[in-house]
């Protein structure tokens, strides 16, 4: 049994086992991701300690209801808000840490921190990215620099994006830790009546799926931003699945083929490539109108600069330097990745665009 549960309990509520309320979540990050876990949390009735960096934004959201620059419309209830400037307050404070910041800013945040202040907290990692300083995992990071063990970190991921949550649409979930058990425990604290969650104990492929997602996403963009039409983009979509299936198998991922899963007793199947974190996650990335990564790379595939284009989009596109991070990190592992290779040239390299796809488009089958 976990550490946590241990410590803090379970508790059983129409069949399903939660964490004992005394458990309090903190977040870290007030971007649109952040803000739609707080807003899925608290709608549950979860106190929360939220991290925020601007003070005028602290205000603004006690005051209002509402966060200033994202997902404005989502009303937030501020009576379960315990907002602070102080991201060592918010960690103190809590027992389960979310971390919902762009992965470019994770080192900085974390810069003030000691082991002792991550000490026996659990971390929720809603990070869609490498940290690019290193080319690692945030999971990585936080054992490397923080003693924070793998049975501490759990990650969360879609296919979910932030606006339709705080529209509440039904949306996905899917949890992922080491002990599925007690992951499984934290999953029920965001599910609703517009938050289905999945739970497996793949943290690694789930994680890499999330980066590369975003990388193929950015293609996409610039795909249609070359004005390349959708029979193109579902083959380049097709195949940069398969792309990604080739990269998780590196890693030992072992349910790559499609339609094959082995199943615990309660009937749950196991994680598979094509369920909904891995190819519903691609697919909703590269399509969606949502999409920062799409958006990003459609400006690329325009004409923009890649500097005008993050001035232009002013939000991260997380594509960007997961590109060079799993380029980087391939040249150890030599999976083939022609796509993923085509895609950090035009960002990182300055090749053309429509020279960038012309070289895709020969590798497509």
């Amino acid at each position: 049994m976990s550490e946590l549960i241990n410590t803090f309990g379970i508790s059983t509520l129409h069949g399903k086992q939660y964490i004992s309320m005394s458990v309090k979540f903190g977040v870290i990050g007030s971007g649109s991701w952040g803000t739609a876990l707080v807003k899925i949390l608290t709608d549950n009735g979860n106190p929360i300690s939220w991290w925020v960096r601007n003070p005028a934004n602290v205000q603004y959201i006690l005051q209002r209801g509402h966060n200033p620059h994202y997902l404005t419309s989502a009303n937030l209830k501020t009576d379960l808000l315990a907002i602070s400037t102080d991201v060592r307050q918010v960690i103190t404070t809590s027992d389960i840490i979310v971390i919902a910041a762009p992965s470019a800013y994770i080192t900085d945040i974390l810069s003030s921190l000691s082991p002792e202040d991550l000490k026996n907290k659990k971390i929720l990692s809603a990070v869609k990215g490498m940290i690019p300083q290193e080319n690692i995992l945030l999971n990585t990071y936080l054992e490397k620099y923080f003693n924070v063990p793998l049975s501490d970190y759990f990650a969360v991921l879609g296919p979910c994006h932030a606006e339709e949550v705080a529209s509440e649409k039904l949306s996905y979930l899917t949890f992922s830790g080491i002990d599925t058990a007690y992951t499984q425990s934290i999953a029920n604290y965001f599910a609703s009546s517009a938050i289905n969650t999945v739970v497996n104990n793949d943290i690694f492929g789930v994680q890499y799926a999330a980066i590369l997602k975003n990388i193929y996403a950015l293609g996409a963009g610039i795909a249609h931003g070359l004005d390349y039409g959708d029979n193109f983009l579902s083959v380049y979509i097709a195949n940069s699945a398969d792309e990604m299936a080739s990269f998780l198998k590196k890693f030992g991922a072992q349910h790559i083929v499609v339609g094959e899963h082995e199943s615990d007793n309660e009937g749950h199947k196991s994680a598979n490539y094509a369920a909904s974190v891995y190819l519903g996650d691609l697919l909703v990335t590269c399509y969606s109108l949502h999409s920062r990564n799409r958006m990003f790379g459609n400006m690329i595939g325009k004409g923009y600069s890649v500097q005008a284009a993050k001035l232009e989009l002013n939000m991260v596109a997380e594509g960007y330097n997961a590109a060079k991070c799993i380029y980087n990190l391939n040249q150890q592992v030599n999976a083939e990745m022609p796509i993923a290779e085509s895609i950090y040239k035009i960002l990182w390299e300055q090749v053309p665009p429509a020279h960038g796809f012309a070289a895709i488009e020969k590798v497509l089958i």
